[in-house]
């Protein structure tokens, strides 16, 4: 499993130095909060025709899920052999692509039965997955974003991550919002806004407090990680691993920031 030392939003800006105020940072109202499943350590989300896709890590855990959203309820699932520690999710046309963290696999799954179709192979880690119709994005716990081929999911070019030309690594669980790149960053209750041409982080979303401390210590949840954006209603959802709850939430840009 992975693990590191929380990070707080302020050692990502002192990485950056003192220039770094210069990147906006954006804080967040709550809209509205749905049930979520306390035992998924949520790996990858998305949103799409309704539904709310899951996929959850842990050996003898994962799985690919869908979800209603405003019950919580698992309509669907597969379960991931336990061989495997499960990671992102994506969808491509009338599939789903998923990575594994360690094991150098990845599946593709029927969108509709959830049933696995084929695997691939990559080197090194499986982090995260978003996709713009036209390319996928995947994370692998470094600076990199690697860009892959949606229909051989060969890898064909890497983004390196930036703020004011520091690199920002430990990028984890990732969607497409809007022209951009949103990922979390492990470890941290931040939210990573990357322009995915220059690679440049372009604002901060500081998510701190999100789940709140009476939440926290009634079970084990653990790092924020997952977002899901419902492009038809420009509506952001983000929630965490093992988190008992999963937010809509509205960013409001800091002043000053």
């Amino acid at each position: 499993m992975k693990r590191f030392p929380i990070a707080a939003l302020s050692l990502l800006l002192a990485c950056a130095g003192t220039a770094q105020a210069a990147i906006p940072v954006y804080g967040f109202v709550v809209k509205n909060t749905y049930p979520h499943d306390p035992d998924a350590f949520t790996q990858g989300l998305f949103y799409t025709d309704g539904i709310l896709y899951e996929s959850t890590g842990l050996n003898g855990k994962s799985s690919v899920r869908k979800t209603e959203l405003k019950t919580g309820k698992v309509l669907m699932k597969t379960d991931i052999a336990s061989d495997y520690f499960g990671e992102g999710i994506t969808d491509v046309g009338n599939t789903i692509v998923g990575l594994t963290w360690t094991s150098h696999v990845g599946f593709v799954f029927d969108k509709t039965t959830l049933t696995m179709k084929q695997t691939f192979s990559y080197p090194g880690e499986g982090w995260g997955l978003a996709n713009n119709g036209s390319d996928i994005f995947m994370s692998d716990g470094t600076s990199a974003i690697r860009v892959l081929n949606p229909k051989t999911l060969a890898e064909v070019r890497r983004i390196q991550v930036t703020a004011e030309g520091k690199p920002i690594d430990r990028l984890n669980e990732l969607e497409w919002v809007d022209g951009e790149l949103y990922a979390n960053v492990w470890g941290a209750d931040v939210i990573a806004r990357i322009d995915p041409a220059s690679g440049k982080v372009v604002g901060w979303i500081d998510l701190a407090g999100l789940l709140d401390e009476k939440s926290r210590a009634a079970g084990t949840a653990d790092v924020l990680n997952g977002i899901a954006y419902d492009s038809k209603k420009r509506r952001l959802f983000v929630t965490g691993k093992l988190w008992p709850k999963l937010f809509e939430i509205e960013l409001v840009r800091r002043q000053g920031r």
